[in-house]
C-alpha cells in the first residue's frame, strides 16, 4: 500500500511517498519503510532524518500501532495468509506446536496430508523411542514445546471447530502499552517509535499501522497531518520440519551428536554446504510460484539464518552470498554464535549489475573449534587468460575468453584444528584441515567450460596437497549432475573418455583427454548412504531418497524447470571418515504441487552436512 502526498508550499522537508517493501509482515522480520523526502531545496533523498541529524530545522518523528479487534484470527500453517477455520486435534494431543495445527480449508487439510503426517509419525517414534524428543523434533528452529504428553497415534481425518490456544506464548509486554487510540471499533495499540519494526508473536493475526510526519525541532510541533499507511495481518514464520541428522559409521549406530546437534564428539567436526539463492536471483519471475513475501530478502535471511544456526555446524560453506550480505547481515551475525569468516566475490568482468550484489563464497568456521592458517582465492578468469596466451592463437583469443570468462571463483581455506591430533600415531602433530568452496558455473550447453574449472580447482588442490599432509574437503555447487564428466572427475578422479559430454570441446581446452585426471583421493560424503550396509528404519528412508545407479542424492536443488543433484561434500578418503549425514528431503517431505523455494525453505536448493573423524592416513 502507497500513499502520494503532494507537496506543500514554503521551504520545509516534506514527505512525498510512504511505502512499504511487502504488504505482509513476519514474525521475527524487520519492516524497513521506504520514505522519500525533499529537502527544503527542493532535493529528493531517503536517508532517515532524526532529531538528533536534522534537516534545516525539521526532523522525522514515527510510530507503529497494532490494530486490534475484540476476536483474534488464527492463521493457517499452509497458507499463512489465509485465515484458520480447522484445527487438527491430533496435533494437539501430539504435543506438536500449536501454530501447525490450523488449517483454512478441508481441502487445505487434504492437500497437506502427506507432509503433515510426517509431524505426526516423528513424533510418535520419538516418544516410542524415547518417551521425550520434542527438543530434537522441534527445538532447533524454535517452534518447540518443552511440555511432554501421551500422542494420540491416530489422527482419523477429524477436525475440531477453530478454538483459541490459551498455551500461546505472545513475548513480552508492548514497549508502549498505553498509547492506545480508538477508532471505528478498533483498538490502536503504539507498538514502536522508529523507522523500522519487527513483527512479534503479539502481532499475529493484526494490521499493523506506520505513521510518519515532520517536526519542526524549534516548536516541537507537527508540520501537517501524519502519512501512514497500513500492512495487511501479520502472519507467523513457517518453520519446516526439521531435519535429523543420521549416524552411518556402525561403529557408532547411536551417533556422535547431541540431541540439539550443538557438539560433536571429540575429535571429529560437522560441515555444511549451501547455496542460499542470492536476492538478485530470487525473482518473481523466476520463481512464479513462491509467495512475493517468502522471496523478499527480508524474510529469506531470517529464515536462512535460523535454518543455518539450527545444524550448529563447525565449518560452513555459503554459495551464492552477495557482498553487501556478507559484510551488513552473515559476517556479524554468524559472529555473534563463534563464527570466523572468509569471503570471496565473483570477479565483475561479466557481471553487469551493481557492485555490491555480486556474490561470492562465503566459508565460516567456529573459533573454538579451528584456527584460521592460510586463504587461497582462484579465480577461473585469470586462469582463462593464462590458458588462452599459451594455446589460443592471437586470431581467436576474444571468441575463447568470451566462452571461458564467466566469472566463478573458489575459495579455499587451511585451517587447523584445536582438538588435536589425540589417539593419532603422532598426538604432537598439528592437525591442518584444506576446505575448498566453489561455485561452478551453471550455463548447460558450457560442459567444457564446468569441465576445465573444476579439473583447473583440483590441480591447485592437488599443490596443496603436495606440500603438506593435509585431509580435504571439497564443497560447493558444482551445477554438474551424477554421471556427468565433471562429477566423473571429481568421484573417479579421470574421466571417461568416450563420454559425450567430451565431443563439446570448441576451443580444445580439455585435449589431451588423458590430462583429465587428479590424485586425490575424493569420495561423496552422501554416497556413504548406498555404501553403508546397516540396515534401520532411517537408513532405509534415506536410501530410497539415493540414486542406485550413482550413489548420489536424487536431487539437492528442486525448482519448477529442474529437479536433480549439482551440490556435493567431497572428501580425501585416506584421512576422513563419515560419522553422520543431515538427512535428505524427498518430494513428499515438500509441500504439494510446490517447489523450492518455498516459505518453509528459503533456497532453491537444499542444504548439506556430514559429521567427520580425521583418521590415520593410509600409506599406499
Amino acid at each position: 500500500m502507497t500513499q502520494v502526498k503532494p507537496a506543500p508550499g514554503g521551504r520545509m522537508l516534506t514527505v512525498l511517498r510512504v511505502h512499504l517493501p511487502s504488504e505482509i509482515p513476519i514474525v521475527g522480520c524487520e519492516i524497513t519503510p521506504y520514505v522519500l523526502l525533499r529537502r527544503p531545496d527542493g532535493g529528493v533523498f531517503t536517508d532517515d532524518v532524526s532529531e538528533a541529524s536534522p534537516v534545516d530545522g525539521y526532523f522525522m518523528r514515527y510510530k507503529w500501532y497494532r490494530i486490534q479487534s475484540d476476536r483474534r484470527a488464527a492463521v493457517c500453517s499452509v497458507h499463512p495468509t489465509e485465515q484458520a477455520t480447522l484445527q487438527c486435534i491430533g496435533c494437539l494431543k501430539s504435543k506438536i506446536p500449536v501454530a501447525k495445527s490450523y488449517h483454512c480449508s478441508a481441502k487445505c487439510f487434504s492437500d497437506a496430508w502427506q507432509h503433515h503426517r510426517v509431524l505426526h509419525e516423528r513424533a510418535i517414534s520419538a516418544l516410542n523411542e524415547n518417551g521425550n524428543e520434542e527438543e530434537e523434533l522441534f527445538g532447533r528452529f524454535g517452534s518447540g514445546s518443552s511440555s511432554s504428553g501421551i500422542l494420540s497415534a491416530a489422527l482419523s481425518g477429524s477436525t475440531s471447530n477453530l478454538s483459541q490456544s490459551s498455551g500461546a506464548n505472545n513475548g513480552p509486554t508492548p514497549v508502549y502499552p498505553t498509547g492506545t487510540e480508538k477508532s471505528s471499533g478498533e483498538t490502536w495499540f503504539e507498538v514502536g517509535r522508529s523507522r523500522t519494526y519487527t513483527a512479534t508473536a503479539d502481532d499475529i493475526g493484526h494490521v499493523l499501522r506506520f505513521e510518519c510526519v515532520v517536526v519542526d525541532l524549534e516548536t516541537r510541533g507537527t508540520v501537517g497531518a501524519p502519512t501512514s499507511v497500513m500492512t495487511s495481518r501479520v502472519i507467523p514464520a513457517p518453520t519446516p520440519t526439521p531435519r535429523r541428522v543420521i549416524p552411518v559409521n556402525a561403529a557408532d549406530a547411536m551417533g556422535h551428536l547431541d540431541l540439539d546437534g550443538r557438539t560433536s564428539s571429540f575429535g571429529t567436526f560437522t560441515v555444511l554446504s549451501y547455496n542460499i539463492l542470492a536476492d538478485t536471483y530470487a525473482t518473481s519471475d523466476m520463481y512464479s510460484y513462491c509467495p512475493t513475501w517468502a522471496l523478499s530478502w527480508a524474510y529469506r535471511r531470517q529464515n536462512l539464518l535460523r535454518e543455518i544456526i539450527g545444524y550448529h555446524a563447525d565449518i560452513i560453506c555459503l554459495q551464492e552470498v552477495q557482498n553487501n550480505h556478507f559484510e551488513e547481515f552473515f559476517a556479524p551475525e554468524l559472529d555473534k554464535h563463534g563464527y570466523q569468516a572468509l569471503y570471496k566475490r565473483r570477479t565483475a568482468e561479466v557481471f553487469a549489475g551493481s557492485p555490491q550484489a555480486i556474490d561470492g563464497c562465503a566459508t565460516f568456521f567456529r573459533r573454538d573449534k579451528f584456527s584460521h592458517v592460510k586463504k587461497y582465492e582462484v579465480e577461473f578468469n585469470k586462469a582463462a587468460q593464462s590458458l588462452t596466451d599459451a594455446i589460443i592463437p592471437a586470431a581467436q583469443k576474444k571468441l575463447a575468453l568470451n566462452r571461458l570468462v564467466k566469472d566463478n571463483i573458489a575459495l579455499i581455506a587451511v585451517l587447523e584444528a584445536k582438538f588435536g591430533n589425540h589417539g593419532t600415531e603422532n598426538p604432537s602433530k598439528r592437525q591442518l584441515l584444506c576446505v575448498a568452496n566453489t561455485h561452478i558455473n551453471i550455463q548447460h550447453d558450457l560442459k567444457d567450460v564446468k569441465l576445465w574449472q573444476i579439473h583447473t580447482l583440483l590441480k591447485g588442490l592437488e599443490k596443496i596437497a603436495v606440500s603438506a599432509d593435509i585431509p580435504m574437503l571439497v564443497c560447493g555447487d558444482f551445477n554438474s549432475t551424477p554421471g556427468s564428466t565433471s562429477h566423473g572427475l571429481l568421484a573417479m578422479g579421470k574421466v571417461d573418455q568416450l563420454h559425450p559430454d567430451l565431443a563439446v570441446d570448441p576451443l580444445g581446452i580439455l585435449r589431451p583427454l588423458s590430462k583429465l585426471t587428479h590424485q586425490l583421493p575424493l569420495v561423496s560424503a552422501y554416497s556413504s548412504f548406498a555404501r553403508m550396509a546397516g540396515v534401520g528404519y532411517d537408513l532405509d528412508h534415506q536410501r530410497r531418497r539415493m540414486d542406485p545407479t550413482t550413489n548420489e542424492p536424487l536431487f539437492t536443488n528442486c525448482t519448477r524447470d529442474f529437479t536433480g543433484t549439482i551440490d556435493y561434500i567431497f572428501y580425501t578418503a585416506d584421512s576422513l571418515t563419515v560419522e553422520s549425514l543431515l538427512e535428505l528431503l524427498d518430494e513428499d517431505s515438500l509441500r504439494k504441487d510446490t517447489a523450492l523455494p518455498s516459505p518453509e525453505w528459503s533456497s532453491d536448493h537444499l542444504a548439506l552436512l556430514a559429521e567427520f573423524r580425521c583418521t590415520p592416513r593410509v600409506r599406499r
